[in-house]
């Protein structure tokens, strides 16, 4: 699946099935719902893709401490681009590694 057909999914009342909690969270977001996209993040805490989409949350929420410590755990550097910028930069890279060569 590539960015845009991840984007065309959204219309859907669900996530697609199998897809990764960092791509469920991602997708939850892009619904409008913060809390069901923060709890879709927490659940592969620790791992590099989780993590920096709980930063992206955090930023998104404002809580820019809480993000910087998420990015740090991520090993990602902290965004400095719109917010749409860094979902796009962040679905775009997981679906990458996803995808079999």
């Amino acid at each position: 699946m590539d960015l845009s057909a991840f984007r065309a999914t959204l219309d859907q009342a669900e996530p697609p099935g199998g897809l990764p909690a960092p791509l469920r969270a991602l997708w939850w977001d892009a619904k409008g719902d913060w809390d069901r996209a923060h709890q879709a993040a927490q659940e592969q805490e620790g791992t590099a893709a989780s993590d920096w989409v709980h930063a992206y949350l955090h930023r998104k929420e404002g809580d820019e401490a809480n993000a910087r410590y998420w990015y740090r755990k991520a090993g990602q550097k902290p965004a400095q681009g719109s917010l749409g910028d860094e979902w796009e930069q962040i679905a775009t890279q997981l679906l990458v590694q996803r995808t079999p060569d």
